[in-house]
């Protein structure tokens, strides 16, 4: 499974950032370092290998594990048989990049401005999921209730934007949005008759 094989490097890359600061500095994202030198565009992937500390490896890598290696392992391979693995690896490094480019831009002339972590991937590999699997309860952390996936996902997605747009947090919840909307279209651009199959879904659970 690829997403062993995630989670077992980004684990020992953050290792590694933990225990040595000029690694963690090296391969973190930092906008205007990019932005004033091209060569750094490798940090808009390394990143999301790294974590700030254990609590948030353990976050990110459990939920992808729980929700990865199910899309991974039973919902792409039964749509594309072909190809599962190669998109399910678009989804997780497309996903890293097209999370990362908003804080780019938003944030290039900023040089006190970093960010590290797999949130904007693991958000695509999300709703990706939900797309998928509008219906399947899914748990928060803490919160020991099941809530309909397609539920979480619209919560998620409005809390996201709200917070991004107070900025006043040391998370990145733009990350999180811009991942999650490109889980949504890369999912659909994939086979767009997952729109349909979405609404199909949610309107049996009512009836």
């Amino acid at each position: 499974m690829i997403t062993y094989y995630i989670l077992i490097f980004t684990v020992i890359f953050s290792f590694l950032g933990f225990r040595d600061r000029a690694f963690f500095n090296k391969y973190l994202f930092h906008p205007n370092r990019i932005y004033t030198d091209k060569k750094e565009w490798y940090t808009l992937i390394t990143h999301a290998f790294l974590h700030v500390d254990y609590a948030h490896l353990f976050f990110n890598m459990f939920a992808l594990y729980s929700i990865g290696l199910a899309l991974e392992r039973d919902i792409f391979p039964a749509f594309f048989p072909e190809h599962a693995r190669y998109f399910y690896l678009l989804l997780y490094f497309g996903g890293i990049v097209v999370s990362s480019l908003p804080a780019y831009e938003k944030y290039k002339h900023n040089v006190s401005y970093s960010a590290v972590g797999a949130s904007g991937a693991i958000s695509a590999v999300l709703f990706s999921f939900i797309l998928t699997s509008p219906t399947a309860t899914l748990g928060l952390m803490f919160i020991p209730i099941p809530i309909p996936a397609f539920v979480l996902g619209i919560l998620y997605l409005i809390a996201e934007w709200y917070m991004s747009k107070r900025g006043r947090s040391n998370i990145g919840h733009e990350a999180h949005f811009w991942g999650g909307i490109f889980g949504i279209v890369f999912t659909i651009i994939l086979h767009p008759q997952f729109v349909p199959m979405f609404f199909n879904q949610i309107k049996a659970l009512f009836q």
